[in-house]
């Protein structure tokens, strides 16, 4: 156990030390209810078959703003004993005439930490590839003889990884992933037309921690706080706190801040970045106990507030139970 864990922390530094330039990650905010989409360790965490599928809408009214959707499948192999988790997860992201499109499998090794299995300590491996595009019809030309423009759509695949640790019982999880390890090494920002380059969507390296609770306050009532840091090493460090109500199981209740924070000096940052983005509001019912429908909205509070009508999110989750399986206890990360 004790070199698996050296093993894992010492995969996570190294990557930590890697630097890149680029955007932040695809954000969602329902990813409290998937952790798949931030840490690949987290797959097979609810052990039966689990769907989920989630579509984004940000900065409404904006001209060319963010679209942002994936489907995802994830649970544990019967021959394992509940110790492997396997996931798949397809994503597409749409900004302005800049396009992603990624496919990405996650393997987590889910070892045992009690008797009953409600307490695993899970590391994760993830592998896949990005269509990084971007499309010269997509833009309102000023002159239409520009040699510079480019004509049609012009795109490359690109691989990609990223690795995750996971910790969970019945009432408390943590993790750390890092997500895009290849990043460093595969530039899919240039495009070449007619002696000129062209920038489109890249990503760099992200690290994310994240940990959370559940909570009793009565017989049908539980709280679940949960805090998500995502750094990128040259942007601001970004925080999302959390705070949910579960009312009588079938009901999830609450509210998101994000905001950036200084956890270290960042010399290339502009001195007057604002801090404050975003609140979200979320509501996520189970209308069976396979079936749940989340929806959530996003008040920018920087100054693009004036420019948009916030941000659009649903999510639609669907588990398929195992006949040998099915988990008993409830899951509620």
């Amino acid at each position: 156990m004790q070199t698996v864990l050296r093993a894992g922390i010492m995969v996570l530094l190294l990557a930590i030390s890697m630097r890149g330039t680029a955007q932040q990650n695809i954000q969602f905010s329902q990813y409290v209810f998937n952790g798949l989409s931030v840490n690949p360790a987290y797959a097979g965490y609810k052990e039966d078959l689990y769907v989920n599928t989630v579509y984004r809408h940000q900065w409404s009214g904006f001209p060319g703003a963010p679209r942002t959707g994936g489907i995802s499948i994830d649970g544990v192999t019967p021959a394992s004993d509940n110790k492997v988790g396997l996931g798949l997860q397809m994503l597409f992201d749409k900004l302005g005439p800049q396009e992603a499109l990624s496919l990405y499998g996650s393997y987590a090794y889910r070892i045992p930490l009690d008797d009953e299995g409600t307490r695993r300590l899970c590391f994760g491996l993830g592998g896949g590839v990005t269509q990084y595009s971007i499309d010269g019809n997509a833009l309102q030309y000023t002159d239409n003889d520009d040699v510079a423009l480019p004509l049609g759509k012009k795109s490359v695949w690109v691989p990609d990884a990223r690795f995750g640790i996971y910790y969970y019982t019945s009432r408390f999880y943590a993790g750390a992933s890092v997500m895009d390890l290849f990043s460093l090494y595969t530039d899919a920002t240039r495009y070449n037309w007619k002696g000129n380059n062209y920038s489109t969507i890249r990503k760099t390296q992200h690290l994310y921690i994240t940990t959370g609770a559940m909570f009793p306050l009565g017989d049908n009532l539980q709280l679940k706080p949960s805090i998500l840091i995502k750094e990128d090493f040259k942007g601001p460090t970004n925080v999302d706190i959390n705070a949910f109500l579960l009312i009588g199981d079938k009901l999830w209740t609450g509210a998101s801040y994000r905001t950036g924070v200084g956890l270290w000096n960042k010399t290339n940052l502009q001195k007057d970045l604002s801090e404050v983005d975003a609140a979200s509001v979320m509501v996520e019912f189970y209308a069976t106990e396979k079936l749940r429908i989340g929806y959530s909205y996003d008040l920018t509070i920087n100054k693009m507030a004036g420019y948009q009508g916030g941000s659009h999110e649903i999510s639609l989750g669907f588990l398929i139970p195992s006949k040998n399986f099915t988990v008993k206890s409830p899951r509620y990360f």
